[in-house]
C-alpha cells in the first residue's frame, strides 16, 4: 500500500466507522514507537511524526541540547546542536531524524495489532456515547434469543440484557418480537458498553405515555406518581397545571384509544388513571378507585388512613390478594387500613371527631356517588366521572348497565 492509499484508506475508515481520523494517527504513532524501540533496541527518546497529508513517515530521536554530554542517546552538546542550528540554547529540546531503511516494513507488522486495538477502543467509546444518553429512558428493541434465563434484546448496534427479575410474570420473549424497554443503566466495560433494560420498571409506563399522550410530553398534564405491579396493574396520578385541561380525558384519550394503546403494548396489563389532589383525603379516595369511599379519617404524623367503605364493597376496595389497597398505598404514600362500614360502627373504627372530619368527603361522595357506581367498569376499573353514563365503557366497550347490576349484586 502506498502513502496515497494509506490516507484514502484512513479517510474511508473515518466515514465509515464514524472515528477521529486524528485518533487513527495518534495510535498509529504510538504504535511505531513501540515498534521502533523493540525492533531496533534503542533506549533513546523517540518520536514518530505522520505527515497529515502525504502520509511520508519519519522517526526522530529526541535529545536535551546540555554543556556536558553524559549520556549520547539522550543528550547533545551546545556545539553540536548550534551545528545543526545556530539558535539552539542549553535546555532545548531537538528532533534528530534517525528512521531506519526497513522500518516501514517492520513497523507496519508490530504496529497491526496496536492499531486495531486503538480502533476497537474507539469504537467502543462512539457507541457508548451514544448510549449513554439513552440510560432513563425508553427504546424499542427486536428480541433475539434466550441466555439462560436473560432475554437478550437488540437496540440497534448492541444487545441488551433483559434480566429475569425486570421481565414481566408469565410474558412470552419470541425470536424476533419488538417490545419497548425502559433503558436502566449503561455501563463501560471491556468489551464494550452493557446496557441492562427493563420491563417492569414504573418509569416505563410514565414514558409510554409521554409518547402517547402530548399533554403529558409538553408538561401540560404531570404524572405526579405511579404504582404498579408488572403485568397486573397500574395506577398513575396525574395532575393538569391549567384548569381548563382535563388531565384524566387527556391520557385516557377519546373512547379510551391513548390508555388501550399503552396497555396493548404492555400485553393487557390494567392501568388506572386518577386525579393527582393535593388533599390526602381526595387523594387517597380517588385512589381506592372503583371502590366508592364513605369517609376517610388521616393521621399526618404516622402518615396513615383509615378507610370506610359501603358493606359491599370492601373486597373491591380491598382488591384480589389485597392489590388494590397495596398499590393505592404505595400510590399515595400513606399507610392504607379499609373497613366496611358495619365494621367500622361495631368496632369503633372511627372516633367521633375523626366522624366530623370525614363528613365533607362523605358529602361529596353521596353527591356523586350514584352516578360514579353507574359508570364504572367492573372489568377494567375504568371510572367514568360525568354526569351522564355512556353507552358503552370507553375503554373496553362493554355495557355499562350490565356492569352497573353486577356491583350492585
Amino acid at each position: 500500500m502506498d502513502r496515497v492509499e494509506f490516507i484514502n484508506a484512513l479517510n474511508q475508515i473515518e466515514k465509515e466507522k464514524g472515528i477521529d481520523k486524528e485518533v487513527i494517527f495518534e495510535a498509529i504513532e504510538t504504535s511505531l514507537v513501540s515498534a521502533c524501540k523493540k525492533n531496533f533496541g534503542t533506549s533513546q527518546n523517540i518520536k514518530v511524526v505522520i505527515n497529515r497529508e502525504t502520509g511520508d513517515v519519519a522517526c526522530y530521536a529526541q535529545k536535551e541540547v546540555v554543556e556536558e554530554v553524559e549520556d549520547k542517546m539522550l543528550q547533545i552538546s551546545l556545539e553540536d546542536a548550534r551545528n545543526i542550528n545556530p539558535y539552539f540554547v542549553i535546555g532545548d529540546v531537538i528532533d534528530i531524524e534517525v528512521t531506519p531503511k526497513n522500518f516501514g516494513r517492520i513497523s507496519a507488522q508490530t504496529a497491526k495489532q496496536v492499531v486495531v486495538q486503538k480502533f476497537r477502543e474507539a469504537e467502543r467509546e462512539i457507541l457508548y456515547n451514544q448510549y449513554i444518553t439513552k440510560e432513563k429512558d425508553i427504546m424499542t428493541g427486536i428480541v433475539q434469543r434466550r441466555e439462560r434465563k436473560n432475554v437478550i434484546v437488540q437496540l440497534g448496534k448492541i444487545d441488551a440484557i433483559l434480566t429475569p427479575n425486570e421481565q414481566i410474570p408469565f410474558e412470552e420473549y419470541n425470536f424476533m418480537d419488538r417490545i419497548k424497554v425502559y433503558v436502566l443503566e449503561v455501563k463501560q466495560s471491556t468489551k464494550g458498553p452493557q446496557i441492562y433494560v427493563s420491563r417492569t420498571h414504573p418509569e416505563l409506563v410514565k414514558r409510554l405515555f409521554e409518547q402517547e399522550v402530548p399533554e403529558v410530553y409538553d408538561g401540560t398534564v404531570e404524572i405526579k406518581s405511579i404504582a404498579r405491579e408488572a403485568g397486573s396493574r397500574t395506577k398513575i396520578a396525574v395532575y393538569a397545571k391549567d384548569k381548563n385541561v382535563d388531565a384524566l380525558g387527556a391520557c385516557v384519550g377519546q373512547n379510551g384509544y391513548r390508555v388501550n394503546v399503552i396497555v396493548n403494548e404492555l400485553y393487557g396489563e390494567k392501568i388506572d388513571v386518577i386525579n393527582w389532589s393535593e388533599d390526602p383525603k381526595e387523594f387517597i379516595a380517588a385512589a381506592l378507585s372503583p371502590s366508592k369511599v364513605l369517609a376517610v379519617s388521616i393521621n399526618e404524623q404516622d402518615q396513615s388512613a383509615k378507610i370506610v367503605v359501603p358493606d359491599h364493597q370492601l373486597s373491591l376496595a380491598i382488591g384480589k390478594e389485597g392489590q388494590n389497597a397495596r398499590l393505592s398505598a404505595k400510590l399515595t404514600g400513606w399507610r392504607i387500613d379499609i373497613k366496611s362500614e358495619t365494621q367500622a360502627k361495631e368496632t369503633n373504627f372511627l372516633t367521633e371527631e375523626e366522624k366530623q372530619q370525614s363528613q365533607e368527603v362523605e358529602q361529596t361522595q353521596i353527591e356523586e356517588g350514584k352516578e360514579k357506581i353507574k359508570m364504572l367498569c367492573s372489568v377494567c376499573g375504568y371510572v367514568h366521572e360525568d354526569d351522564t353514563a355512556p353507552e358503552q365503557c370507553p375503554i373496553c366497550e362493554a355495557d355499562v348497565d350490565k356492569f352497573v347490576e353486577q356491583i350492585e349484586e
